[in-house]
């Protein structure tokens, strides 16, 4: 079998990045005959003036050949005699940077393309350093549109000055620069007779003999995707090898646990054999019984990290602004378990690779920062394992890929801090109030009555001789969170604060209550892991919004209209209603007292 070779084209807009690939496709006769009918007569309607557009064998979504641009990554295979390929034709403009990332992170090689005329701009510099984020180590600069530049040779040197500065700031060492003309297939497949004074091989020619080959990542790792079952008699755990070989009878790890077995039998499909390495699909059974399940690694001559904190880099994909505090689903190989980001060390530079100091990330921008996981997992450097250092985080709410990253080292302090197990536990501290420790969250919009209801409760409470605890707001604001602002990021850390002072409380056998706006639900949602779901009770104060303003009485409503208070909730910020409360209750419609009354009726299926 010929060998194979993965790569994409990348670079910015328009610099013809689908039309290099069908003019390679064209001229290397790799085209069915209905193909090439085919293209002949779309080209006819299409921007060239019946020229033949040879991107159209690329750009086949009708948005595609309307705005002539790429916008979905488009696959296509090919073979020659040297060769085996598959191309991933990757979209240039910024708002599909997302849709490059992906081609990126299957590709072996870059195919990156200047446009001569205009020289490197600000996405050549982005899909560069994605690039290289990706695990990609081979690149070549192919400068398009010579024909443009009269086949300048003082042009393309330049140009080759300003790619040799661009590798050295991204840390590129394995490239190639190659002047082409897509349009008039110059230096694609053969060599060009206006380039007399190019010495070097055509596109086609280095990428069939370009060598890709990278040092072999060490020891045996195998991510356990599932676990087979079919009967008492047999249990296999199956996985895709991601590195290295084994053996039956060789002993291998489980991680995170650090058990140790031997491998009694391994099988590929159907096939029982007697080794396996890198790549396959295989089932391997062992010696003794274990507790494996998903997410499970299975290592041998492997040094693997466990830990639940780490730094890493990260492409930020998505529409909404990225702050510390923000929760995730992370997924790394296997494993997938809930994530938060903690800081944001810094963000790059696109165009000069300068670390620069953020407090929010915005879509398309490179950024380091520290995550921390609510569990161990087992992960590695990217550079010494990609299948176990590259990740992704997966909004909780939309499901949507937010951002891709690579582990970039593990932090340590994690693993000196250990929660400690008291004599005194939670359950004796509140058999001693004899009560049942709650957290109760009043949250709606600011005037819609949460402080006082929240007071109100307590103090009925107080009389039935519960021990409570109240936290409000604006208390809170002037006390253990008074060095927080009200941006985003500051904003989620003063509902986690909150919601462990709240645990805390509850650890102590108090019945606590929160008055807060917390308008949104996946701080309210974080809260309730805090807390634990059997002692967490939400209470929506549902007030309009109307009557919120009516009644205005610290004159918020009114500074905010005038533009005094920017990112108000309700006005200029939105306000996340509650799905699915255990309690709610307008105090629009009843008196404080009445209130008051349905709320303790309310939670009296809590409090037993």
């Amino acid at each position: 079998m010929k060998e194979l070779l993965k790569f994409i084209t990348c670079g910015s807009v328009d610099d013809g990045k689908s039309t290099l690939i069908g003019r390679m496709l064209y001229d290397a006769k790799l085209l069915f005959a209905d193909q090439k009918q085919a293209l002949v007569l779309d080209s006819k309607i299409g921007s060239r003036g019946g020229e033949i557009d040879y991107s159209l064998l690329l750009d086949g979504l009708a948005a595609e050949r309307e705005q002539g641009i790429t916008i979905d990554v488009a696959y296509r295979y090919f073979t020659t005699k040297r060769r085996s390929f598959i191309v991933a034709d990757t979209p240039g403009h910024e708002e599909y940077t997302r849709n490059m990332a992906v081609g990126a992170s299957f590709a072996d090689l870059a195919v990156i393309l200047v446009d001569s005329s205009k020289g490197i701009q600000i996405q050549t510099r982005r899909h560069a350093r994605i690039c290289s984020l990706m695990g990609i180590r081979h690149f070549v600069f192919a400068l398009n549109k010579m024909d443009l530049i009269d086949y300048d040779a003082d042009r393309f040197g330049e140009l080759k000055r300003h790619i040799d500065i661009l590798t050295a700031e991204t840390g590129l060492r394995n490239y190639k620069v190659i002047p082409v003309s897509a349009t008039e297939g110059d230096n694609i497949t053969t060599e060009s007779k206006k380039l007399p004074w190019y010495h070097g091989e055509t596109l086609l020619e280095w990428l069939e003999q370009v060598d890709v080959h990278m040092e072999e990542e060490e020891g045996f790792v195998l991510p356990v995707q599932r676990v087979c079952r079919p009967d008492s008699r047999f249990r296999g755990f199956a996985g895709q090898v991601e590195s290295g070989s084994i053996k039956t009878g060789d002993e291998i790890t489980v991680l995170p646990g650090e058990e140790r077995a031997r491998v009694s039998r391994l099988f590929w499909t159907d096939e029982e054999r007697s080794e396996v390495s890198e790549g396959m699909p295989v089932t391997v059974c062992l010696d003794r019984e274990i507790d494996i399940s998903r997410g499970s690694v299975l290592v041998s001559g492997a040094e693997m990290l466990t830990g639940n904190l780490f730094s890493a880099m990260m492409l930020w994909m998505d529409d909404n602004r990225l702050v510390e505090g923000k929760r995730f689903l992370l997924k790394l190989s296997t494993q997938k378990v809930p994530a938060t980001v903690m800081k944001i060390e810094y963000k790059i530079d696109v165009n000069t690779g300068d670390r620069v100091p953020a407090r929010e990330i915005r879509k398309n921008e490179i950024v380091r920062c520290e995550i921390s996981l609510t569990s161990p997992i087992v992960f590695d450097r990217f550079e010494n394992h990609r299948s176990m250092g590259g990740f992704i985080l997966i909004d909780r709410v939309t499901n949507t890929t937010s951002a891709c990253g690579t582990v970039s080292r593990k932090l340590g302090r994690s693993e000196n801090i250990i929660r400690q197990d008291l004599d005194v536990t939670r359950e004796m501290r509140a058999a001693s109030l004899d009560q049942k420790p709650l957290t109760i969250w009043f949250t709606g919009l600011s005037g819609a009555g949460k402080s006082t209801l929240a007071n109100a409760v307590e103090k009925q409470l107080a009389a039935r001789g519960m021990h409570t605890m109240l936290l409000d707001g604006d208390n809170i604001r002037l006390g253990i969170n008074n060095n927080l602002g009200f941006t985003e990021a500051d904003r989620i850390e003063n509902i986690r604060r909150v919601g462990e002072v709240a645990k805390l409380m509850n650890d102590a056998g108090l019945i606590t209550l929160t008055a807060l706006i917390s308008p949104y639900r996946s701080d309210r949602r974080r809260v309730r892991e805090i807390v634990g779901d059997g002692s967490f009770v939400e209470v929506y104060v549902s007030t309009p919004l109307e009557e919120c303003e009516k009644r205005d009485a610290k004159g918020l409503y009114r500074k905010a209209r005038k533009g005094e208070i920017s990112e108000f909730t309700g006005i200029g910020s939105p306000y996340e209603v509650p799905e699915n409360p255990e309690i709610t209750i307008d105090t629009s419609t009843c008196s404080i007292d009445e209130a008051t009354d349905i709320l303790m009726r309310e939670l009296e299926q809590f409090l037993r």
